[in-house]
């Protein structure tokens, strides 16, 4: 069965797309408007209670919540296309902890600033200078960790590509949109490192391309 993942084209989605492409899984795209409101249609709500994207289902399997759904993948074909997990149980401890980390002290800075800057744009709204303010000074502390622990390895979990990494991909492509990509760039390591990722061939695809959408 080709896996259909909800919400091609939103950030969170992303994630999912990036991760199926890595390990090299069929699948296919179901479009849904959020700004239309088809993310509270009664349908979707059966498949996503809180109406929030992405959804996947895999034949009669149906799993909502973006690193759910990549930890799914990554030990559903672990031995197939990019181990994204780590080949010990030390390595998939040091994964687990990066993608918390992304999850509870990363992410949440940058949503803020999405919600402040682009969604606010989308909608009129002025965007509220403080929150902005707050919300780089803690995406700037995380960085500032990001930066020492960069300085000793490639990537986060360590030499290897994983979960942890590709996590980070569909937010941090909002710095360029919101022009706050210098909060990379000033540090040398967690540039390097943010090269590398986005010059996947998985996220150059994904972040280039609107998915065909099933009827």
């Amino acid at each position: 069965m080709v896996v259909k993942v909800y919400g091609p084209d939103f950030a969170s989605p992303k994630r999912v797309l990036v991760c199926l492409i890595e390990k090299e899984v069929e699948f296919e795209t179901v479009p849904i408007d959020i700004l239309k409101g088809q993310n509270k249609d009664p349908e979707f709500l059966k498949l996503q209670p809180f109406g929030v994207v992405p959804v996947i289902q895999d034949g009669d399997y149906t799993l909502f919540e973006s690193r759910a759904i990549m930890r799914y993948y990554a030990e559903k074909y672990k031995s197939q296309g990019t181990d994204l997990l780590g080949k010990t149980i030390e390595e998939r401890g040091v994964v687990e902890q990066w993608l918390e980390v992304e999850a509870q002290s990363y992410h949440p800075a940058i949503d803020n600033l999405v919600i402040e800057i682009l969604l606010g744009r989308k909608r009129g709204i002025t965007p509220d200078a403080k929150v902005i303010e707050e919300s780089e000074k803690k995406l700037a502390k995380v960085l500032d960790i990001y930066e020492e622990r960069l300085s000793k390895s490639k990537y986060l979990a360590g030499d290897f590509f994983s979960l942890a990494d590709l996590s980070h991909l569909p937010f941090t492509k909002y710095l360029a949109d919101m022009g706050k990509m210098y909060l990379i760039e000033e540090r040398k390591h967690v540039k390097a490192w943010w090269d590398d990722i986005s010059n996947r061939p998985s996220w150059k695809k994904v972040s280039s391309s609107r998915w065909p959408l099933l009827e």
